[in-house]
């Protein structure tokens, strides 16, 4: 494999963003505290190099990394299309974000680089018919942009010169205050339900409510309130516009999901492995939190989902921004 490259976009708002070539992965995002002080809130290792060590990728963590082609999971060892079967990397029946040498272990080809008020950099990937069981010959960039408005935009465009699936997502996790846990950080979902889950996290093709439930965070909620117990759900908001606020008192760092995605997946991981953290920081118990914009997992096993088709007509198309701003006094 090639050595990963690292790249580094600033702006006037004090905004500093490290990418890796290696599946496209935020590596750092540095954002002002309350006090004006830089604070990293994405976890990220020391260097592009660690994140091919067998230490990290046994974690299956996908640190800040882009998954695809299928982001979340999918059912019954893969799925049918055209009236043909693609079957695809499984562990007991199920595939995840997108097979065992998908797009988080690929080396993307940076397209361009932009400076000035707004600047941005686009990575692209190619990946041939058949890569990890998908067909088609996708074509597939992002592009990451730091903006006036403190805002980390991420755009992913992609076609095909044959009908396949597509579902992609950045999985950055996110703590206000660069360290310790998120337990403390205030959360509000703008969702109108969660799917439910079987035992393998499949979803059963039901939608749940979120008033009364564990997941109620309509309201501004300390994330560690009674009864948390970790999340890794999928919630759903249909339409472009917010999907979730998360902040922290202590950093007085906001921060606002906004996606053209009808579902994001929240993920809380119980605790990191030692592993060689940007700057030496220690992470306790509930570490961060994930926002993993997205169609529905196994919407292609559902015909109760919106589809993640992707045919040679059609250009796919994936926004979402993470707006920062400061805790209102």
């Amino acid at each position: 494999m090639q050595v990963p490259e690292t790249y580094t976009l600033r702006n006037r708002r004090n905004m500093e963003m490290e990418i890796s070539s290696l599946g496209a992965t935020i590596m750092s995002l540095k954002v002002p505290d309350k006090t004006g002080k830089p604070v990293n809130v994405v976890v990220g290792l020391s260097s592009a190099s660690d994140y091919l060590t067998e230490l990290y990728l046994e974690q299956g963590l996908y640190l800040g990394s882009t998954i695809g082609r299928h982001a979340g999971r999918i059912s019954g060892g893969g799925f049918e299309l055209g009236g043909k079967r693609y079957p695809l990397y499984n562990h007991n029946g199920v595939h995840l974000h997108g097979g065992k040498e998908a797009f988080d272990k690929k080396i993307w080809m940076v397209e361009s680089e932009e400076s000035g008020d707004d600047p941005s950099i686009t990575l692209t990937y190619f990946s041939p018919h058949l890569e990890e069981g998908y067909p088609g010959n996708l074509k597939i960039s992002v592009k990451y942009a730091l903006t006036e408005d403190k805002e980390l935009n991420i755009g992913f465009r992609a076609t095909t010169d044959q009908s396949t699936v597509l579902n992609v997502t950045n999985h950055a996790y996110f703590n206000l205050n660069g360290k310790g846990s998120i337990l403390d950080h205030e959360l509000e979902l703008k969702a109108d339900s969660y799917l439910d889950l079987n035992e393998d996290l499949i979803p059963t093709g039901k939608f749940n409510p979120l008033r009364g439930s564990l997941y109620d965070y309509r309201e501004k909620s300390r994330i560690g309130k009674s009864g948390f117990n970790g999340l890794d759900d999928i919630f759903i908001k249909y339409g472009k516009g917010e999907k979730a606020i998360i902040s922290s008192e202590e950093s007085g760092i906001r921060m606002t999901v906004v996606s053209n995605q009808p579902a994001v997946v929240i993920y809380t991981p119980p605790q990191f492995a030692k592993l060689p953290f940007k700057d030496g920081v220690v992470f306790n118990r509930y570490p961060a939190i994930c926002f993993e914009t997205q169609g529905f997992p196994d919407a292609i096993n559902n015909d109760n989902f919106p589809s993640t088709l992707l045919s040679p007509l059609d250009v796919y198309e994936s926004e979402t921004s993470f707006k920062f701003s400061l805790v209102e006094k």
